[in-house]
């Protein structure tokens, strides 16, 4: 969540090192909840965040859950949030309704959920919010320069260890509180979305229920979606204008034709108004192809980013002073804005996020994304495996664990895993959302429940609501409310039942 979205080339230059990870295609989209570097001053929040009433903490919280080596006693400062301004209190057992962090800093979650804030009161609950350990500043060994710097800093940076973390500070705000029977909900995005599910399954006495918003958690090798990531991409390009779509299948061949000409790479330079020297034609095309990535993820209203960018291209007519590289390139403009030059590596700069990030997604979160045989606007470059682990174990010095995930929170069965040991858990997908091919499409059971929408982007449905939000979108936060709304009522009907007191 803002799962803060770039997308992340795991050719970045690390901090600490110039080895670059070369990877086929050689990006994997960063599991942000909304768009760090593409802003549409035109898509107004209907809603103002008052951080007035929030409070922050730091809870000093063990480096290391599941081992007693001297290491694992060492402790670090985790922040977390509380909203308590409509909490009924412990008397009467209200709600907490928790969210956990993904792969960003707590500032950004706080000016992007929606969620919790919108339904926070309607429930008289406790608002928590919880950022994930090596971001924003829940930094291990003192410093982002030293947990960041390695493999042997680094390796405590995994999603059991950050699940550990939650439980921990969900446990210490009912001990605070005095709150042992008050139900928690916990919300997550994106990544976060996974760990939201996840943490149900393993910390069932912690969490009633989990809201797991577009949670890939299906994308890995040993449950790899027939479609892929920009399967959907082209799709709904496509769908949007097919005019559009056969512009971008026939710029690929004509960069490449540009650049083997006589100085064709400064051409290219030119007419992209770049802001440094091209080192290859893969430049402009990894550019090009974040940008139709970001705006099909983010596609949102009231000006809807796909569209605006296809319209851009389909504007006019080619004629020599409008071809095709022209053309795609107003595409870029249309969402990126009029700039005096455009830096085609804005997307991969190394930030602490995207250092910790780029470790996760070389270790554990290993999701085989390329560019398939289906994804028919992109020129062919599947995913390699053997290439990916090389990369990551000639970076790190370790190699990535591509069936660890399965194997950790067994979802290989998933219809049969979450029948049998799982309930209380909403998976929401919007069928638009590129990631929503490695999510949980089907209702599993009574309490196991899918909601799809057809055209739903990425965590759409708790992000902050926004101008013009369509019908279906009111329709499906309500329908989440009421559902978590009856867990809650169940649960205090148990209380009743079994007369357990405070």
């Amino acid at each position: 969540m803002p799962l803060l979205f770039a997308i992340l080339v795991l050719m970045t230059t690390s901090t600490s090192s110039s080895y670059s990870i070369s990877l086929a295609p050689s990006k994997i989209p960063q599991l942000g909840m909304s768009s760090t570097k593409l802003k549409n001053t035109h898509d107004a929040l209907t809603q103002k965040v008052d951080k007035s009433d929030l409070e922050i903490f730091y809870f000093n919280q063990d480096l290391d859950h599941f081992t007693f080596t001297p290491k694992s006693y060492m402790t670090f400062q985790q922040r977390y949030v509380i909203d308590s301004q409509h909490w009924a209190g412990a008397k009467v057992n209200a709600p907490i309704l928790a969210f956990l962090g993904e792969e960003s800093s707590l500032d950004s979650d706080l000016s992007a959920i929606g969620f919790l804030r919108d339904n926070g009161p309607r429930l008289k609950a406790l608002l928590v919010y919880i950022e994930h350990r090596y971001y924003g500043k829940s930094m291990p060994f003192g410093s982002a320069e030293e947990a960041l710097k390695n493999a042997s800093t680094l390796g405590y940076l995994n999603s059991a260890q950050a699940l550990a973390d939650y439980a921990a500070i969900l446990l210490h705000i009912k001990e605070k509180y005095s709150t042992k029977h008050s139900p928690i909900i916990v919300i997550g995005g994106s990544y976060g979305g996974m760990l939201a599910a996840w943490f149900r399954l393993k910390y069932p006495h912690i969490a009633l229920g989990a809201l797991a918003s577009s949670a890939p958690l299906l994308y890995f090798e040993d449950t790899r979606p027939k479609f892929g990531y920009y399967y959907i991409v082209t799709k709904v390009i496509k769908e949007t204008s097919e005019k559009c779509y056969n512009t971008i299948c026939k710029s690929w061949k004509e960069i490449d034709r540009v650049a083997a000409k006589p100085n064709g790479l400064l051409i290219l330079s030119q007419k992209f108004k770049t802001c440094g020297p091209l080192n290859g034609s893969s430049d402009i095309k990894d550019f090009l192809g974040t940008i139709y990535a970001e705006a099909v993820q983010y596609n949102r209203g009231p000006s809807y980013w796909v569209t605006s960018v296809c319209h851009a291209i389909d504007a006019n007519p080619p004629t020599h002073k409008n071809d095709l590289l022209n053309r795609v390139f107003a595409g870029a403009v249309a969402l990126i804005g009029n700039r005096t030059c455009y830096d085609t590596n804005m997307f991969s700069q190394p930030t602490n996020n995207s250092i910790a990030w780029r470790w996760q997604s070389c270790s554990e979160i290993v999701m085989p994304i390329g560019y398939d045989k289906q994804d028919t606007m992109f020129q062919l470059a599947p995913f390699n495996m053997t290439s990916f682990i090389e990369g990551c174990k000639s970076y790190y010095g370790v190699p990535p664990r591509p069936h660890w995930i399965m194997t950790y929170f067994g979802t290989q069965d998933i219809k049969l895993i979450l029948k049998r040991f799982g309930s209380n858990i909403i998976f929401s997908n919007g069928l638009s959302d590129p990631y929503s091919v490695g999510g949980v499409l089907e209702d599993i059971s009574d309490s196991i429940v899918a909601i799809k929408t057809k055209n739903g982007s990425h965590c759409q449905d708790i992000s902050l609501k926004r101008k013009g939000d369509p019908e279906w979108l009111v329709m499906q936060r309500e329908k989440e409310f009421k559902i978590i709304e009856s867990w809650i009522s169940m649960y205090q009907k148990d209380l009743r039942d079994l007369n357990i007191l405070i």
